[in-house]
């Protein structure tokens, strides 16, 4: 079967690129900037995947397959053209056709765009599955919302976090393909009335509702090495009707665009601030507009091959990702039973088995809940179908389960209270066949915590599908130093099935290849060295241990545990300027979110102990602190492969899984890690005895919290933690400002310490001396960190898949043959 490289040539390539350079830039090579040059060669890249994208959606359609529709709102693919580029295996013929270009590939990497798309795992993971599904062959669609600025550009101003605009799309990029034919209208607002038509009884009517359209924009995700090219479609809002001309010419400029800047506003930024009713109405708006728009593409889609709907949940899955695209599920029942004129039984039957839902989150204020006010005042329709749902939903259980009205207060789509609540958890789970979690711990915690009620009425409807990571992006492309050492030693074949890269644990003990490892560790930490230096100023030596902990700033996820241990470190060379300290380079990335100010606090804090720390003489050498700007994929893929210690240390039972952890370990870096999320299954695989477990369990700390959790207590007895808290109480790094950090020191002791800091303290500081004394033998170290990479083919993202794949979607594979296309 012929494939994308197999019929170009670095010639065909880089006259492709000039055609672009001339018809879509308007210039030639002598006026060409090194902008131009990305934009002209990223287009002639996205041109050979082409063929390929016509020749899956036109497969998919014949066929008639069963896809998989993926609702997600983030999709943080990173930087594409490097990623399509390995995807398309013409890494030798791009470095061959920038010569015609005159540039290098570097040059050219450097100036792609990142796609402002997501903010995390949760996102990150939407990529990695896209990436895994093209290459496994399998029909899927993503579908998500084309923000105009993402999350945050993240800048530090005297420490603190600022946000900025993040204007990843003001230049253009050259992934997308706008398909305006496709265009929808969608409503909100609004009133019901009854309509009653004679001898068929009333209907419930939507009207008076505002109107704004949504524009799809196509991302070809091209599979590694194979011809499928599935599609990643983004809506963009824009009004129905964007200028007023007869309110304009009365002279009232402002009302004349009113109706469009509303309008662009819902996909203006990624989670819009929900601290005020403005902002929690707009989020809700943001929300439906993804499932309105995704489930109608999806009803149109199928509409090609059939003319009613008795097999739409035999051909479609549709997929949620959390509860934020929850009324994709009120949304296909309002089109089924109000459009469609489906009987509410069948129109049920239809939606619940095309549904299923990921769980990824074990914390109460991170399962959503909307007012019914709100609902009512922006979907009235929709209110009213999620109360139709529920009064159904309750009698079957008070069939089921008579007299057990705790039961049925704790499922009921509707929390009741001063304010009515929707609760979106409730209506995924009882919208969808299957709900999974995302590691072994939380799928259990799911069902025994979260929602044993649901597991109760429900029985088989959990699952679990522990998370994975590509690495075709987190080893092969950004660590390609490690990966050709593997290859040299068990060849090439792990590349398309990481499962195999378990041969490399026969290494793990070879003096030459532990040798040639930490080799390729060093040159990692060189480049992430010039990276620090030019992000912050700072000279790192490559010669510590870089110890790592990059993921979102929340106080679950225990940064200011790792400050703690930092301030531990510092006030025993402060004590002892001779003291025997590994030295240390302390390396985080994290955005914080805006209005989560105890999270900034903890920026600030590391910021100002950096500036404190990295200056002081005393010190010199042995630790320094450090903390990145803006993290994203570009910048992860710099500090992962640099990473001797991967920090994944939140507090036992909070963590739904983590792929950091996944991606740090499989580049060789060691776990210091609770029992918690994926962590687990990480031990499991590489060994207990290659990764350092610490800290309270969940079990023991649901006992400690039975009993009477007392912060005090662990203080009262340690004068070493006394002394780390009073130099936050007290700010030993700022005298000037001596209760700049006094809320941080009250959230782990006044206010009493809801996420167990001082509780895993004692355990965390002598996990850490473990840990140095490992690195001071440099043989065993290397060992360790082959095993690991060794032993994480179990992570992949394609084994997540087929578990997906296998359990609850049941797809089949379906390759596709471009000869059409080439003849």
């Amino acid at each position: 079967m012929s494939h994308f490289k197999d019929n170009i040539t670095a010639e065909q390539l880089a006259e492709r690129a000039l055609f672009h350079l001339k018809y879509n830039r308007g210039k030639d090579m002598r006026a060409a900037t090194t902008f131009d040059k990305m934009m002209c060669f990223s287009q002639a890249v996205r041109d050979m995947a082409v063929d390929g994208f016509i020749a899956t959606q036109r497969q998919y359609l014949d066929q008639d397959v069963r896809r998989v529709n993926y609702l997600s709102m983030e999709y943080l693919i990173g930087k594409m053209l490097s990623n399509n580029i390995y995807a398309l295996g013409i890494e030798k013929i791009t470095a061959e056709a920038l010569k015609t270009l005159d540039i290098s590939t570097d040059e050219l990497l450097a100036l792609d765009v990142e796609a402002g798309l997501g903010n995390g795992g949760l996102g990150r993971l939407a990529a990695c599955y896209l990436d895994s599904l093209a290459t496994m062959e399998l029909p899927a669609y993503g579908y998500g919302i084309r923000y105009e600025h993402g999350i945050f550009r993240q800048e530090f101003d005297h420490g603190w976090q600022k946000e900025r605009p993040d204007e990843w799309l003001a230049l253009g990029y050259p992934w997308e393909l706008i398909r305006p034919e496709y265009t929808l209208p969608v409503c909100v607002y609004g009133r019901v009335k009854k309509n009653f038509r004679p001898g068929k009884g009333s209907s419930d009517v939507w009207e008076d509702f505002q109107v704004f359209e949504a524009v799809p924009f196509d991302v070809p995700i091209i599979g590694y090495h194979v011809n499928t090219v599935n599609m990643l479609r983004l809506w963009k809002s824009q009004p129905a009707e964007g200028f007023r001309l007869d309110v304009f010419n009365q002279g009232d400029y402002v009302r004349a665009v009113e109706e469009k800047n509303w309008a662009e506003n819902v996909s203006k930024v990624l989670y819009p601030s929900d601290y005020t009713y403005a902002g929690k109405e707009l989020r809700l708006i943001q929300e439906y507009f993804l499932a309105s728009c995704s489930v109608r593409d999806i009803v149109r889609r199928y509409k090609k091959n059939h003319k009613d709907y008795s097999r739409f949940a035999e051909k479609n899955v549709i997929q949620l990702n959390d509860t934020h695209p929850t009324l994709a599920v009120v949304e296909l029942m309002r089109v089924l039973h109000d459009e469609e004129r489906i009987p509410w039984d069948d129109a049920w039957d239809i939606t619940v088995n095309t549904f299923c839902y990921t769980n990824h989150t074990l914390l109460a204020e991170a399962l959503e809940k909307w007012t019914v006010d709100l609902m009512q005042r922006v979907l009235p329709r929709h209110m009213q179908i999620i109360f139709e749902i529920n009064h159904r939903f309750l009698q079957q259980v008070e069939i089921n389960h008579p007299g057990e009205g705790d039961l049925m207060r704790k499922v009921s789509l509707i929390e009741e209270g001063q304010h009515q609540q929707v609760r979106m958890a409730n209506l995924c789970v009882v919208g969808s066949n299957k709900v999974n979690g995302v590691s072994a711990l939380h799928s259990n915690l799911l069902k025994t915590n979260t929602m044993p009620e649901f597991d109760k009425i429900y029985p088989g409807k959990f699952t679990n599908v522990t998370n994975g990571i590509t690495h075709r992006r987190w080893l092969i492309k950004a660590n390609p130093e490690l990966s050709a050492l593997i290859t040299e030693n068990i060849g090439e074949d792990w590349k398309t099935d990481l499962s195999l890269v378990k041969a490399f644990e026969d290494c793990a003990s070879k003096r030459a290849v532990q040798k040639k490892f930490m080799e390729i560790k060093r040159q990692k930490k060189v480049e992430l060295c010039a990276t620090i230096k030019e992000l912050t100023g700072y000279l790192v030596s490559p010669d510590s241990v870089f110890d790592v902990q990059i993921k979102r700033l929340h106080m679950y996820k225990r940064q200011l545990l790792k400050a703690m241990h930092i301030i531990h470190l510092y006030n025993k060379i402060k004590a002892n300027p001779k003291a025997k300290v590994q030295p240390k380079t302390f390396i985080f990335a994290a955005k914080a979110a805006p209005a989560y100010l105890i999270a900034k606090s903890v920026i600030k804090l590391i910021n100002t102990m950096g500036e404190v720390i990295n200056n002081d003489v005393d010190v010199a050498g042995r630790l320094t602190v450090v903390f990145l700007p803006d993290y994203n994929v570009s910048l992860a893929e710099k500090i992962i492969p640099a990473a001797d210690i991967s920090e994944q240390i939140s507090t036992a039972g909070l963590e739904a899984s983590g792929t950091g952890n996944m991606k740090l370990s499989l580049n060789g870096a060691l776990t210091v890690g609770t029992w918690d999320g994926a962590n687990i299954e990480i031990a499991q695989n590489v060994g207990e005895d290659n990764i350092f477990i610490f800290g309270h369990r969940t079990e023991e700390i649901e006992e400690l919290a039975r009993k009477g959790y007392n912060p005090w207590s662990y203080m009262d007895k340690s004068k070493d933690l006394q002394g780390v808290l009073e130099a936050l109480r007290d700010n030993i790094f700022d005298p000037n400002q001596p209760d700049l950090f006094k809320d941080l020191y009250n959230e782990v002791t006044e206010h009493g310490d809801y996420y167990y800091y001082l509780a895993d303290y004692e355990e965390y500081i002598k996990c850490n001396e473990d840990v140095d004394k490992l690195y001071a033998t440099p043989t065993k170290w290397a060992e360790k960190a082959i095993l690991n990479v060794a032993r994480m083919g179990w992570f992949s993202s394609d084994r997540s898949i087929q578990d997906y794949v296998d359990g609850i979607w049941h797809l089949e594979k379906t390759p596709v043959d471009l000869t059409d296309e080439i003849d």
